[in-house]
């Protein structure tokens, strides 16, 4: 194929074909930085901004306050239930989105679709209707709150419905995570091993466990930091109890409305550095496996 070659021009002025060229290689460069630099600005506005405000505001008073305000018993109540439910909820989500993700990527059944829906079902599902569910099941007035108080069984208003609605947000993290990342290794490995005589528990442990490990845990950090964060369920469900049933989002609203703004500031500074672990984490996780970073 013979390469076409813009002829001359007389008078040694620049060819028609190459000012375009030249005008389109400059107009893609503009277009480039314009892009780059709306991103920066965007990112620096609306993300980089208040997480310095978040930390300026913690400590405008000075460390004794910042420390003060983190050992207040309230705060230490918050973050022990904080922990405790995250350590309830993302275990039981866990063990639930590994076997998911293996039925659903390993075998062929009715109703699989209906299973990948309601997996997602959290997702388009409010917060706030999910605490109300629980408040319309196992409330006072509820369909089972008469049983439950004959039986003098608290559920919402107390640690029980806040594991409950935080593991119903968290429900789809795991299971989402590793659905794609099982189907994009396939079943050769597998059907290998069964072909060879090994027994279903077996190959899970031996084969389908090591491949997904590391997809496992950069569920388990983002579900981690969605179970700490979790505001909209907790709150209806919590009942506002100060120093019971109050969790570190809901802590950082007490603050706040009581104008307690350097304490407030300082409780949030804590889920900030969740957020900025979590965020080093999962980052660490994408570079040590390709198949995540691939996704």
């Amino acid at each position: 194929m013979s390469l076409v070659v813009a002829p001359p021009v007389p008078g040694g002025s620049v060819h028609p074909l190459e000012a375009a060229r030249e005008k389109a290689e400059i107009g893609e460069t503009v277009s480039r930085w314009a892009l780059i630099a709306f991103s920066a600005l965007f990112f620096t506005f609306f993300l980089l901004t208040p997480l310095i405000v978040i930390f300026l505001e913690a400590f405008r008073r000075g460390v004794d306050v910042y420390i003060a305000a983190i050992r207040e018993p309230d705060a230490l109540s918050a973050i022990g239930l904080t922990v405790l439910t995250a350590a309830v909820a993302v275990p039981l989500n866990l063990v639930f989105g590994v076997v998911a993700a293996w039925a659903i990527t390993k075998f062929e059944f009715r109703g699989k679709r209906v299973l990948v829906t309601l997996i997602d079902l959290p997702f388009s599902v409010s917060p706030v209707v999910a605490g109300l569910i629980y408040i319309l099941i196992f409330g006072a007035q509820g369909w089972l709150g008469p049983w439950l108080g004959a039986h003098n069984i608290k559920i919402v208003f107390a640690l029980p419905g806040i594991i409950l609605a935080t593991v119903f947000v968290t429900f789809p993290f795991v299971a989402r995570e590793l659905i794609p990342l099982m189907q994009s290794l396939g079943n050769d490995e597998e059907e290998a091993a069964v072909i060879l005589g090994a027994g279903g528990f077996s190959v899970f442990w031996r084969i389908t466990l090591p491949n997904i490990k590391w997809g496992v845990l950069y569920a388990v950090i983002l579900c981690n930091a969605r179970a700490m964060g979790e505001f909209g369920a907790v709150s209806v469900v919590s009942g506002h109890i100060r120093g019971e049933t109050n969790t570190l989002p809901l802590h950082v609203e007490v603050l706040y409305n009581e104008y307690q703004f350097s304490a407030a500031f300082a409780v949030g500074s804590l889920l900030a550095i969740l957020a900025l672990v979590t965020l080093v984490a999962k980052n660490w996780i994408e570079f040590r496996s390709p198949s995540l970073r691939v996704r």
